[in-house]
């Protein structure tokens, strides 16, 4: 009876403790809304909504901040990163897992030594370089950065997925008369989706967040991304006391991950720990 009542009185207080905490976030994403659809002086008044909604701070911080602009440069390095990493890294992860060759360990030593190397240790570098092919005021040089850098994790975390699939399944299809790359393109491939699509999700909102990189190698108006953006529209509207049109511009740079993980949640938690079973 007492082992059934302390577990009870744990349950109970883990499920007080997660519905505060969602209360809250409730509360405050609600709060960043109802305020991003309100006046300044409704918001320090405490009036939010009181005159309406006024869907008018979006399309200013769209088309007057240039936010829209933004918006859309991150959506192009974000998807354009994902699909080169994808690119690169699937066959990369397959051939590390399913293939015995001479200095496998060691190349598969090197993509998880990168894992470790601080950003902060290559930026310095990397900048210096990259002026010098004149990259710095250019999509090119930041898509080479997002890119490369999300390559050590992603082939880990590939390489443990393919890791965990039954080899049966390429022998019958070579069986078959199937060619190792065939092999992968219509077996693995189909296979691997779950855990494509969470890499796919992981580095999509590493590439939405990232601001240091997008600091020092974009120098252009033109090419910025909607962190820098935002950082900028910010100080805009401070000077101007527009403080709905701050709330706008949070949401929209919020909104993207939201939406990922809404819709991708089930499938992120069902293949976040993919590679770690063995089947």
């Amino acid at each position: 009876m007492a082992e059934k009542l302390k577990k009870w009185l744990s349950k109970s207080v883990t499920y007080i403790i997660l519905g505060l905490w969602t209360l809250f976030l409730v509360y405050s994403f609600g709060w960043v809304l109802a305020s991003s659809l309100s006046t300044t002086r409704e918001i320090f008044t405490g009036k939010l909504l009181a005159s309406g909604i006024h869907l008018n701070n979006y399309i200013s911080v769209l088309t007057t901040n240039h936010l829209a602009l933004y918006f859309k440069n991150s959506l192009v390095y974000c998807i354009v990163s994902c699909l080169g990493v994808l690119i690169l890294a699937t066959p990369a992860s397959y051939v590390l897992s399913r293939t015995n060759f001479r200095g496998r360990k060691i190349v598969t030593g090197i993509f998880v030594a990168g894992m470790g190397i601080p950003a902060m240790m290559t930026m310095i570098p990397l900048f210096m370089m990259f002026t010098r092919l004149g990259l710095i005021k250019s999509f090119v040089g930041l898509l080479i950065v997002y890119i490369c850098g999300a390559i050590p994790f992603s082939v880990f975390f590939l390489s443990g997925f393919f890791t965990s699939l039954p080899t049966e399944l390429e022998e019958a299809a070579i069986v078959d008369g199937a060619t190792p790359f065939q092999a992968f393109w219509k077996i693995m491939l189909p296979l691997a989706q779950g855990a494509l699509v969470t890499l796919t999700v992981f580095n999509f909102l590493n590439f939405w967040g990232e601001y240091s990189w997008a600091l020092i190698m974009v120098n252009n108006d033109s090419y910025r991304t909607l962190q820098i953006g935002l950082q900028t529209v910010i100080r805009s509207m401070l000077n101007q006391g527009n403080y709905a049109g701050i709330f706008s511009g949070i949401i929209i740079v919020f909104v993207p991950t939201l939406l990922l993980y809404v819709f991708l949640a089930e499938k992120i938690v069902s293949n976040i720990t993919a590679g770690a079973i063995k089947t």
